[in-house]
This record gives structure tokens, sequence and C-alpha cells, in this order.
């Protein structure tokens, strides 16, 4: 098994910046790609930003350039720097943690709320 626990939502105003981070512990050597998903309200989850183990990175156009996903293998951590943010970045963010085989780990979910 695998525990992940994000930290680093909060309310900020359009254009500001936050930092998410999430902490993963137990069966840590199953996990390969370490990514941040987002539920905004109606919506469905939808992937932000994705890194592996050799920390090459893949992002959603919507938060290209603005957002930088990073990852410490020493800590066991991996980040999201969230830039320039807008309203529309409101939304429940979600740390991901997938085995090779496609298992899926998921945190509790952190809040972000961008006022304007």
């Amino acid at each position: 098994q695998v525990q992940l626990v994000e930290s680093g939502g909060g309310l900020v105003q359009a254009g500001g910046s936050l930092r998410l981070s999430c902490a993963a512990s137990g069966s840590i050597f199953l996990i390969n790609d370490m990514g941040w998903y987002r539920q905004a309200p109606g919506k469905q989850r939808e992937l932000v930003a994705v890194i592996n183990r050799r920390l090459s990175t893949n992002y959603a156009d919507t938060v290209k350039g603005r957002f930088t996903i990073s990852r410490d293998n020493a800590k066991n951590t991996v980040y999201l720097q969230m830039n320039s943010l807008k309203p529309e970045d409101t939304a429940v963010y979600y740390c991901n943690g997938a085995t090779t085989t496609g298992f899926n780990f998921w945190g509790q979910g952190t809040q972000v709320t961008v006022s304007s």
C-alpha cells in the first residue's frame, strides 16, 4: 500500500501563487509516475501535471507556462508550484501515484480557491 498526503492548498487572489506538496509513504517502490489532478464542482477530475522517476514531465494545456511539477525521490515528495493563478484554477487538487501496471493511489485532496 501507498499513502499520499497533500498539503499547501488555500485561498489566494488571482495572479497569486501557491505551492502544493505531496508526501508518499509505504510501498514507494511500487510508484513510477506521480502527478496532480484536480476536480472543480460539477466537473470531472482532470490531469494537471505528471512526472515520472526520470523526471520527465507532462502538463495540461491549461496550466503550461504557469505550473511546474517537481519531484524529490530522496524525500518521496512531489510538488506543484502554481503561479499566475486564475479563478478557473479553483478546484480540489489530488495527488496521484501510479504503478507500472496502471494501479492508482490517491491522496485525500486539498482545496485551492482563487478569488477574482
